[in-house]
């Protein structure tokens, strides 16, 4: 509940209100985007603290420098919050508090810009922040967590125009954020009630493994035999439990598969006693001047046979690959210490039971575009395969999970997830889990999914809410600019 009113403070400072009714004066941008950057900065280093300790970890960077790098990222993602509070500042500086409309298209602008820029690093954006909040949260199924982030800064934006004014205006803004507010849960309330989609389609009982293996052990070759007795006993288990079809978490095997015959094969064989498909994570190798890798999941049908091999598509910064390394000079341990991997370049369907899936990578799934675009080709689940055992004890691997959380919504999907020490879990098409473990635990998980056809409006019109609010910012951005007075 926090997420619909904390950023009316920021909203209130940047528009520049004066202390009396409706006196809104803006702040310039200069100072806007200062205020913007100094909330961003707080907000991101509390949220995103666990990556300095990743990087100290496992990247074998001084504790100093690590943290130094935590707060460079920050301060990245910050500058996109202080951008929107540059426009909006300006804005209403211009047009007084009709300026204020610019609040969550600027804001909203901003996010969709991060998630993009560079590869984009769409983690955490502020509709995320009411995912547990479920009927609210189901207004992602019409327009997407970007949407979701427009409705909660319009929320915000009323509570601070009803706090600074009087009279009919505070009376009307109250109203607005009351009425709004009630109308989305109530429609999220009615749509969650309806309970129609997890009555309808084909149903299928999955089996997650999480096998609870320490980073350090992930690829010591002296562990290959242990850790394919963990994995072939938790699968095992799962099928006795009753799985039609058994996940494996991301980089399951601490070998190349499609390189190592002899652990192949008991990996096939395993499936062929089985008798149901496996998904699950492996580093891939193409040999060739140079060499290139992947980070895949592979797809074996019941006899062992390989039936899909999905590529890994958005790889993550300084853990998979290193952008601009050349002027990275200052965490020469970090790259040395990065594996190069080569992107994949399309999705791929998973053929699971005479239906489709689509599958994520890690940190893939909080890319709401990457999400549907299997969904658009044809996936009726969402499975994703995670490692999770970088983060370590932090906040990291819950914020994971509430960030794939919101792609079930979204796509109106079951999703199935299964993380090498958690969070691993089965999350319904409204968002809410229907099953999940804890961290740092050996686990195996089995509950029903049900492959489904039907698409959401957001499936159908994928990001527009927030490619107009990025046309609109720039629109602004561009009139504020040529009509400013001359001095």
């Amino acid at each position: 509940m926090v997420a619909l009113v904390a950023i009316v403070p920021l909203i209130v400072a940047v528009a520049g209100w004066r202390g009396r009714p409706g006196d809104f004066r803006g702040q310039p941008f200069r100072r806007g985007a200062a205020l913007g950057a100094a909330a961003g900065l707080v907000h991101y280093l509390g949220t995103i603290y666990w990556t300095g300790a990743v990087v100290e970890t496992f990247g074998g960077l001084p504790g100093i420098v690590a943290w130094l790098c935590a707060a460079l990222l920050a301060l990245y993602m910050a500058a996109y919050t202080a951008l929107a509070c540059g426009l909006l500042g300006a804005t209403v500086q211009r047009l007084g508090a009709l300026g204020l409309v610019i609040t969550p298209v600027a804001w909203v602008a901003a996010e969709f810009a991060r998630g993009h820029v560079l590869g984009g690093f769409p983690w955490i954006p502020l509709g995320s922040a009411v995912v547990t909040l479920v009927p609210v949260a189901q207004l992602a199924s019409l327009v997407g967590v970007y949407g979701l982030s427009f409705f909660l800064v319009t929320l915000g934006t009323l509570v601070a125009l009803a706090l600074a004014s009087d009279g009919r205006t505070r009376v009307k803004a109250a109203a607005a954020a009351v009425v709004l507010l009630l109308a989305v849960s109530v429609w999220g309330s009615l749509r969650v009630a309806d309970a129609r989609l997890t009555q309808e389609g084909t149903p299928l009982t999955v089996g997650l493994i999480q096998p609870n293996i320490s980073q350090d052990d992930k690829w010591n070759r002296a562990m290959v035999g242990e850790i394919g007795r963990r994995f072939t006993a938790l699968t095992r288990r799962a099928v006795a439990d009753g799985a039609e079809a058994i996940v494996w978490p991301e980089s399951s095997t601490p070998y190349l598969f499609n390189e190592d015959p002899v652990q192949s094969e008991a990996v096939r064989a395993l499936v062929r006693e089985s008798g149901v498909p496996l998904l699950f994570g492996t580093d891939e190798v193409e040999r060739g001047s140079p060499d290139t890798y992947y980070n895949s999941a592979f797809m074996l049908d019941p006899t062992g046979a390989v039936a899909a091999v999905y590529r890994k598509i958005q790889l993550v910064p300084f853990g998979e690959f290193v952008p601009l390394k050349q002027f990275l000079f200052f965490v020469a341990p970090l790259v040395e210490a990065v594996s190069e991997f080569t992107p994949g370049d399309r999705v791929t369907m998973l053929p699971i039971g005479g239906h489709m899936a689509s599958t994520a990578i890690c940190y893939e799934v909080v890319y709401p575009h990457l999400i549907r675009r299997g969904v658009l080709e044809g996936a009726e689940l969402l499975t994703t395969i995670t490692n999770d055992a970088w983060y370590g004890d932090s906040s990291a691997p819950y914020q994971h999970f509430e960030l794939a959380s919101m792609r079930a919504i979204e796509q109106g999907r079951y999703l199935a997830r299964a993380a090498n020490t958690g969070i691993s879990g089965i999350i319904d098409p409204y968002g809410r889990p229907v099953v999940a473990t804890r961290v740092f635990e050996e686990a195996v998980v089995t509950a029903e999914i049900r492959f489904l056809q039907s698409r959401t409006l957001y499936a159908t019109i994928g990001d527009a809410v927030a490619i107009a609010s990025l046309v609109a910012a720039l629109a602004t951005a561009a009139w504020l600019v040529l009509t400013r007075p001359a001095r």
